[in-house]
């Protein structure tokens, strides 16, 4: 468990995955790359999926839902997963029943991210992951997951947000809130254009998970560095100067998604003048079984 101040933040790594280094840097050369992570006999790059549960306000809010337990087996295969389902062992492990769950933010409607907003249960038939929670998404995430293009749509699972809409249990977003007390949903635009990250502020300390505005912690050190699954990469670029520069002025504490050496540290700026992560050592809130 990590405190911001007054609030409790925990980390789970809900999937371990694979992937191509042509997703994870696009553009930036293997030579470079290939100094931060390295790929395994097959080429691919180890990468955890982290979600967030966030304790303020007397409000249980969780960050993202990963892939939950819903991917049959070929879509495991084609994710490479060899972890899944972290988040509900990890909540189960800190003692919090999937139907304390106040609040789900979906800081964008990526698979990967949003998968585990439904579960499949005993009988194999989906149902909402957490039945009393309040799901928030931004409209124009949802506008653009609902009308894919040939780019965009395999990165999508309509299943996994349009029957909480359709119910009324997914609310609509129309720019930045306030979640709670010191917790705020921010619309940090580029990787999609309505992606959000999540600010923390309380007690004088700050944190943010920046989700994939900045999927590795690399990627917040060079500006130029981003995935190729960013949509809008020179907006990606725009919005990760302003974040970088808030988080070297206020000190915050940053979370990456999918980071799996240093999922979490501060920037700071090394004699040089060059920015660099100091990496804060961390173990999951969930075991990794």
């Amino acid at each position: 468990m990590i405190a911001i101040g007054d609030i409790e933040v925990y980390l789970f790594n809900d999937a371990t995955t694979w992937v191509d280094p042509g997703g994870a840097f696009g553009l930036v050369p293997r030579v470079l790359w290939s100094r931060y992570l390295q790929p395994n006999a097959a080429q691919l790059l180890p990468f955890a999926n982290h979600n967030l549960l966030i304790r303020a306000a007397g409000k249980n809010i969780l960050v993202d839902t990963g892939f939950g337990n819903v991917l049959n087996r070929s879509l495991q295969k084609r994710y490479g997963i060899t972890h899944m389902d972290g988040t509900h062992k990890g909540l189960a492990a800190i003692g919090i029943a999937a139907a304390d769950i106040d609040i789900v933010v979906n800081t964008h409607l990526h698979a990967d991210h949003c998968s585990g907003n439904h579960r499949i249960n005993a009988a194999g038939e989906p149902q909402p992951a957490f039945p009393n929670a309040e799901y928030l998404v931004q409209r124009r995430e949802y506008e653009d997951a609902t009308h894919p293009n040939e780019r965009t749509r395999a990165t999508y699972i309509a299943g996994s947000y349009v029957p909480l809409v359709e119910s009324g249990q997914m609310r609509l977003l129309e720019g930045d809130v306030e979640v709670a007390a010191g917790v705020q949903a921010m619309v940090t635009p580029g990787h999609t254009p309505a992606h959000m990250s999540i600010r923390i502020e309380s007690g004088g300390a700050a944190a943010a998970f920046v989700c994939d505005l900045a999927s590795l912690a690399v990627h917040i050190e060079r500006l130029g560095w981003m995935t190729a699954f960013d949509v809008e990469p020179l907006v990606t670029l725009e919005t990760k100067r302003g974040w970088q520069a808030w988080a070297l002025e206020s000190g915050a504490l940053l979370i990456f998604p999918h980071d799996i050496r240093r999922p979490a540290g501060y920037l700071r700026r090394d004699a040089r003048g060059a920015v660099q992560l100091q990496p804060l050592e961390l173990t999951y809130d969930n075991p990794l079984d």
